[in-house]
């Protein structure tokens, strides 16, 4: 499929049907939030179990607060990173606009403003929230490429939007705003300090994780196991690694950079993948910042952690 204009995706959500959306976290598998069947064809495409919530995009802050139920947090939260890759979950406002299926059934509903200037095109032209999880089948790698995200899910979408290469690389931060607690959910690219610096401490997730997209032991994953924390590669492995001094073709970031190892991050684990390995080794990553974000998909890839 050639890439399709924002009319011609704007068209395809109306009618119900899936459209490749780019963000600048990665690209995202769209369709309409109000439109269960529209929804299930999400699930269906992806193989995504029905538990999972899904992220709402809307075109701005007007937009969300017609979904969701905005305190004072919430709204500073929301006014300091949006648009951009920071998800909200928050009481639902209106069911109608986001389903209960796309909800998990839940009372609440996650949302963002994206920071892609053609996802909130396409979404102002359409006029209504689009959810839009990661355009991978369930469980592998997101894409963030045209091109991955084509080979993926394209087989199941009635128009696909070329944004280009995804800045981020990886999905949004989220966060829940509860009874004035603000708990980190899934890290992100907007980090816990970046948060504490609007709202103060964060509170414990607890509960409230279960609220959040992107929270499956295993996630993330390419063909070939992942082992981390590795100072090399072994007999068959391929080896992501962080900083200079490697010879690997797979350099998260040769300077050590943190925003540019997100950014690549999903690229080459599957360009590693595609050597067909025996294991892919990933170099240490520091824990700081972003690095936080980055060692959970890490860890979600090798299914450490539920």
């Amino acid at each position: 499929m050639t890439p399709s204009s924002v009319e011609a995706g704007a068209r395809a959500l109306a009618a119900g049907e899936l459209v490749l959306m780019p963000t600048e976290t990665v690209y995202g598998l769209a369709a309409d939030a109000s439109n269960p069947i529209a929804v299930a064809r999400i699930f269906e495409a992806k193989g995504r179990p029905r538990f999972n919530p899904l992220i709402a995009h809307v075109e701005d802050l007007d937009a969300a607060e017609r979904v969701a139920v905005f305190g004072d947090k919430a709204r500073r939260l929301a006014e300091a990173f949006w648009p951009g890759p920071l998800t909200l979950v928050l009481p639902v406002r209106d069911p109608q606009r986001v389903c209960d299926l796309a909800r998990a059934g839940l009372s609440t509903v996650a949302v963002r403003v994206p920071g892609h200037a053609k996802a909130r095109e396409l979404i102002g032209r359409f006029g209504g929230a689009v959810v839009a999880p990661s355009a991978n089948r369930s469980g592998r790698p997101s894409p963030t490429t045209f091109a991955d995200a084509m080979d993926e899910t394209g087989f199941a979408v009635a128009a696909a939007l070329d944004g280009n290469h995804c800045a981020v690389g990886i999905e949004s931060t989220v966060v829940s705003v509860n009874d004035g607690e603000v708990r980190l959910l899934r890290p992100g690219a907007v980090t816990r300090q970046d948060l504490e610096a609007v709202v103060g401490p964060l509170a414990e997730a607890g509960d409230d994780a279960k609220r959040s997209p992107g929270r499956l032991a295993l996630h993330y994953a390419p063909d070939a196991p992942v082992r981390l924390e590795a100072d090399g590669a072994g007999e068959g492995e391929a080896y992501l690694a962080f900083g200079a001094g490697s010879a690997s073709p797979f350099n998260l970031s040769p300077s050590g950079d943190l925003r540019e190892a997100a950014a690549n991050l999903f690229r080459l684990l599957r360009e590693a993948d595609r050597t067909k390995p025996a294991a892919i080794a990933v170099a240490p990553i520091p824990r700081e910042g972003l690095g936080e974000a980055i060692n959970d998909r890490l860890k979600r890839a090798a299914g450490y952690v539920g």
